[in-house]
């Protein structure tokens, strides 16, 4: 085991799960199934409607594939783990499955500012929105979303392959995260808790600063804009981005920033399903409900394919 002689195990327990309850099976499977279909279809909608094509969904595009892989990462393994007599994950999984956690959550944590930035650009600045949110920007801002919690993952998934542990690994939780691992390991856990705090700082709560900034720059131009149906319309273009960064970041918070409080097992359970379960789930469904364009792409691109459908219906087989 790297960090020490304290122990050679291979395998890690996870006890998170309570075996033999097939409802949260259940559950949790419906869960992953509509975070899978409900961002894949505002994927195929920002691809499929030429309306969408705009910075604004080229970015949830960007969260819609992120959400996706949130729940990729951690609920295949809950579910077979939930069907095993004892749920467990091996050592190497352990370090890959928490890489590529953090590595979502600072991409989300730096695209969430991103698209605060968009519509600051797109309300503030409409007359240079389009010089300022060109083709080539977007995409390097969206590819700096991902080295930004590539870059952040790798010093936590380091600093974890050093953590030292006196037994056999036993983790209160349902997957594989830097707290957890902090309260079972043994030794000294100083580097790891400094910089999961100095990165709940820079990585977290830097990029919620530039939203919180660029919604009071918004909310003073919006309430200077003379025309009620101006206020309205970017008010709606604006709420389900607000909804889904106070949901992400309120989740984010309890789960990595509660090391010393004494909190119970089925708190952290609970916790870190939110963030992790939870959330993606909830993005599409708030975007789709509270995004008139959303709805709209949705009804244009299911009338166009019944069209099609119909019309091949209509034409029938050649004679």
């Amino acid at each position: 085991m790297a960090g020490g002689n304290w122990t050679q195990a291979t395998e890690i327990l996870l006890l998170g799960f309570p075996q033999g309850q097939p409802f949260l099976f259940l559950l949790f499977l419906a869960a992953y199934l509509v975070t899978l279909l409900g961002n894949a279809a505002i994927l195929a909608l920002v691809l499929l409607d030429p309306r969408l094509h705009n910075p604004m969904y080229f970015f949830l595009s960007h969260l819609s594939f992120l959400d996706i892989c949130y729940s990729t990462v951690t609920v295949p393994k809950v579910l077979a783990n939930s069907l095993r007599p004892q749920a467990a994950i091996s050592y190497r999984g352990c370090l890959a499955q928490t890489f590529f956690l953090l590595s979502c959550a600072g991409a989300e944590c730096a695209l969430l500012a991103v698209m605060a930035y968009d519509r600051y650009a797109a309300i503030v600045h409409p007359l240079h929105y389009a010089h300022t949110m060109h083709r080539a920007a977007c995409w390097a801002m969206a590819v700096g979303c991902w080295l930004w919690g590539v870059l952040d993952s790798v010093v936590h998934t380091v600093l974890a392959s050093r953590l030292s542990f006196c037994r056999d690994i036993r983790l209160q939780h349902l997957f594989c995260d830097v707290p957890p691992l902090l309260r079972a390991a043994c030794g000294n856990t100083k580097p790891s808790e400094s910089a999961l705090h100095v990165a709940s700082i820079f990585v977290g709560f830097g990029p919620f600063l530039l939203v919180v900034g660029s919604y009071l720059r918004i909310l003073v131009a919006v309430l200077a804009m003379p025309a009620a149906a101006g206020r309205h319309k970017a008010f709606s273009t604006c709420s389900a981005h607000l909804l889904v960064v106070t949901l992400y970041y309120v989740t984010a918070i309890l789960n990595y920033n509660r090391l010393g409080t004494n909190s119970s097992q089925l708190a952290n359970v609970v916790v870190s399903a939110l963030f992790c379960i939870v959330t993606p789930v909830l993005n599409p469904l708030i975007y789709s409900l509270r995004n008139q364009e959303v709805r709209a792409a949705l009804w244009r691109v299911l009338g166009g394919w019944w069209g099609s459908r119909g019309c091949e219906a209509d034409v029938g087989p050649p004679q």
